[in-house]
């Protein structure tokens, strides 16, 4: 339903996924949403962009790069809240300018 209403199908699988966890890693999540790892790269970044989701990295013995490890920041019922808040101000956005458009033109015939 997040994707009906506009989120990116991506935000959207990622957010439903790691909602069900307590915290995963990049591949956990690459596999429990049948993602690809810069599809939930990218999904990660918005998420963390919006304070939705925080991560702190994990290092391995020896070299090479950490493991990031995600944890949501707030539970999901207050991310639908913030979610649906920005949709009604899109929404109060779009009858506004209805309104403009419908003002501005209706003297044309």
């Amino acid at each position: 339903l997040f994707a009906e209403l506009g989120m990116p199908k991506n935000l959207a699988k990622t957010l439903m996924f790691i909602s069900q966890v307590d915290e995963c890693r990049s591949a956990d999540v690459e596999q429990g949403a049948d993602l690809r790892q810069p599809e939930v790269s990218v999904a990660m970044q918005e998420m963390r962009r919006r304070g939705w989701v925080k991560k702190k990295d994990l290092k391995k013995k020896g070299k090479g790069r950490p493991v990031h490890i995600y944890k949501l920041t707030r539970p999901l019922p207050q991310i639908l809240t913030t979610f649906k808040d920005e949709k009604m101000k899109q929404v109060e956005t779009i009858k506004s300018d209805l309104s403009e458009l419908h003002n501005l033109i209706k003297d044309y015939k």
